[in-house]
């Protein structure tokens, strides 16, 4: 089951970042050679697409959807008081300078200001992230969310 569901989300993230390329192209790259291919003697890759997989790259594209996928991620901020927008972006902006390389989303859910951060899969990756973050935010907990699965590709 878990191994269907690893190769659904590649086929997902390999659906949405079809989306700046046509079909074409892409077979086109895949069948080029790899710079040091001429190590193992010459290979021949032949791309079949699957049913009616182009037509519905296609369609997801022109209807611009957002593909969801369900996640967690770690809150470090949430408050509803009279400074919780000056909070909510010293929160982010700290933890933009201390995990540079870990996404950050402020929200404003009436009434509440709120800032997580991470697009977690499992939940052993947000309790790993939790207890990274936990040192300069001891508040954090986790919370379950759904996000476009075009946030794993950026």
């Amino acid at each position: 089951m878990r191994r269907l569901s690893i190769l659904t989300l590649m086929l997902l993230c390999a659906a949405v970042s079809l989306r700046a390329q046509s079909l074409d192209a892409f077979k086109q790259r895949l069948a080029e050679p790899v710079a040091g291919a001429a190590l193992f003697g010459r290979a021949q890759v032949t791309v079949t697409e699957h049913g009616d997989a182009a037509r519905a790259v296609a369609d997801a594209t022109r209807a611009g959807q957002q593909l969801q996928i369900r996640g967690h991620r770690v809150c470090i901020f949430s408050d509803n008081g009279p400074e919780a927008r000056n909070g909510a972006f010293a929160a982010q902006k700290l933890f933009e300078e201390t995990y540079p390389d870990v996404k950050v989303y402020m929200d404003y859910k009436i009434p509440y200001f709120v800032v997580s951060v991470g697009d977690c899969l499992s939940e052993e990756e947000v309790v790993m992230l939790k207890g990274r973050v936990t040192g300069t935010f001891p508040k954090a907990f986790l919370k379950n969310v759904e996000f476009p699965i075009s946030n794993l590709l950026d």
